[in-house]
């Protein structure tokens, strides 16, 4: 049974005593839960607070930042500075690598993050979130740049999320399975709800946008019809679909009840080599769905193990229900052996 007693500093805390986890990395955590914290509050508000609509700029990746990218963005940033154990941040919304404040201390944790993911939705009141994913490097560096800082998602020491939605959680990994934690508002203490997540080997259930159907490679045409179909299909069984357009609520579905989620290459966006970015939104979740016993790829490898060559990098992504990726992986592989 979960102990809803336990709060997220409480489960930390435990976790370096009984399991050697570095006090660095708990810092941290609880420097990054409350960043979280912060940002729910601010969406709490929305209208309210006139903190909805566009900030009239654009991103590192040329996207129309919204007024809540930006200050999100700046919550990661304040809170996390002081921590003292951080070497540097990478966010999604800058195209420089963040260094520390000569004012505070520094360490050698790396902290990728994507500060609002899926902020299109924000003004519809859909469920929006928080990613991020930590690097250790053996020494505190000298200096900090992109060739310090990108590395493989193999070498992940935690991974998280947290989702902004009827109520806020914080979904967490540090390589022992993955926990959740809902935001008790009372307390102002985010308490362990969900314990020992493990996804289905099998699903009922895939999410990926129809929209862009006309432009799919046929190995993922040819999945998605073969649910589509149904009992009278080749899979013999009826499959829903979902699509949210917030990958934060997607995975957090997958981790829940379980599925499988693609945003596949297509003709659209080969050029860019796919739609999600390696380091804010592929490797933490890789990380996290792998850690729940589903799978993670790109359609031809595993997510976690693509070479980074550039900081804002993009891939394709298919994760969750471990048999229904490898079997889309199958696919890609009789496709291209074609």
């Amino acid at each position: 049974m979960t102990d809803t007693a336990l709060t997220l500093d409480q489960h930390l805390l435990h976790a370096a005593r009984e399991t050697g986890l570095d006090t660095d990395l708990v810092i941290l955590l609880n420097s990054i839960a409350t960043a979280c914290k912060a940002i729910s509050a601010s969406l709490r508000d929305g209208a309210l607070a006139g903190v909805l609509g566009s900030h009239g700029s654009q991103n590192v990746q040329g996207e129309t930042q919204k007024k809540l990218d930006v200050i999100a963005n700046d919550i990661f940033l304040e809170h996390c500075a002081h921590s003292g154990v951080l070497a540097c941040m990478v966010s999604e919304e800058l195209d420089e690598v963040q260094e520390i404040p000569a004012r505070f201390a520094r360490g050698r944790y790396v902290l990728f993050f994507d500060p609002l993911d899926g902020s299109s939705n924000i003004d519809v009141n859909v469920s929006v979130g928080s990613i991020f994913s930590i690097l250790r490097l053996e020494d505190v560096p000298e200096t900090t740049d992109y060739a310090t800082v990108l590395r493989a998602g193999v070498e992940q020491v935690a991974a998280g999320y947290a989702l902004y939605g009827p109520s806020t959680m914080l979904m967490l990994s540090t390589g022992d399975g993955v926990r959740g934690f809902t935001l008790d508002t009372g307390l102002g203490e985010f308490r362990l709800t969900h314990d020992d997540i493990a996804i289905p080997a099998a699903a009922g259930e895939f999410a990926i946008n129809a929209s862009r159907a006309q432009w799919w490679e046929p190995p993922v045409r040819r999945y998605v019809e073969e649910c589509v179909q149904g009992e009278s299909g080749p899979r013999g069984k009826t499959f829903n679909m979902r699509w949210v357009a917030s990958m934060v609520a997607e995975v957090h579905r997958i981790l829940i009840r379980g599925g499988v989620f693609l945003y596949p290459m297509d003709e659209k966006n080969r050029t860019q080599g796919g739609k999600l970015r390696l380091f804010y939104e592929a490797n933490p979740m890789a990380f996290l769905v792998e850690q729940a016993g589903g799978a993670a790829s790109t359609g031809r490898t595993r997510i976690m193990e693509v070479e980074p060559d550039q900081p804002h990098q993009r891939v394709p992504v298919i994760l969750g229900a471990r048999d229904e990726v490898a079997l889309i992986d199958g696919y890609h592989a009789e496709f291209d052996a074609s």
